[in-house]
């Protein structure tokens, strides 16, 4: 026998390792999928102010529920990216870096925070409706805290200004936008886990 012990790969070791890329896999394809979602639904706003109520972040927080922390931010950075080079994905058809990192922009680039911090509130928790609840509007106070303060940096205002048209309009809609994407994640991830679709963790 040598020095170096021969090691021989178990039938067991190939079929984890087969396992594991196809979840892989899977995962990179529900984040692209995920990410056109957010295509779709990030145009779709209401103009109230300087900021729209837009529907992103709805999608956003669908993508938490589903995907977990990293699937889902990757989804989310997917969406910035193409908005950024110019596809028109952004609040009214929008698109740019001048959109992403104008006065608004912080709200955009905000939503990785959202997706991160509630992802891994929902995985945390393995989806127990309370506290998944809870990370995705902690999540969305993050992505507004740093909004905002890109915001007043940018447009050089105080705090109070910043807050009555930034945030406070967009409180009630946010709020009602949690909860659909809580009850709509809920169901679609036990319907796909299920389904052998999505894997978790992710």
């Amino acid at each position: 026998m040598g020095l170096f012990p021969l090691y021989w790969p178990q039938k067991g070791d190939d079929e984890k390792v087969s396992r594991e890329k196809k979840q892989s896999t899977s995962a990179l394809t529900a984040a692209a999928m995920m990410a056109a979602v957010l295509c779709v639904l990030g145009p779709l706003s209401v103009p109230v102010g300087p900021v729209p109520v837009a529907m992103a972040n709805f999608g956003v927080s669908l993508a938490a529920w589903l995907l977990g922390p990293r699937y889902g931010a990757l989804s989310v950075a997917v969406y910035l990216l193409l908005g950024g080079v110019g596809v028109p994905v952004f609040a009214g058809y929008s698109a740019g870096a001048a959109v992403l990192f104008g006065p608004t922009g912080g709200y955009l680039i905000g939503y990785l925070a959202q997706a991160l911090l509630g992802g891994w509130a929902v995985e945390r928790s393995g989806g127990r409706a309370v506290w998944s609840v809870l990370g995705l509007a902690a999540g969305v106070a993050v992505c507004y805290a740093f909004g905002t303060g890109w915001f007043m940096v940018q447009m050089g205002c105080s705090p109070a200004y910043a807050l009555t048209v930034c945030v406070l309009p967009f409180v009630p809609f946010d709020l009602v936008k949690i909860g659909l994407a809580s009850a709509l994640g809920r169901l679609l991830r036990r319907s796909l886990t299920g389904a052998g679709l999505l894997h978790h963790n992710q």
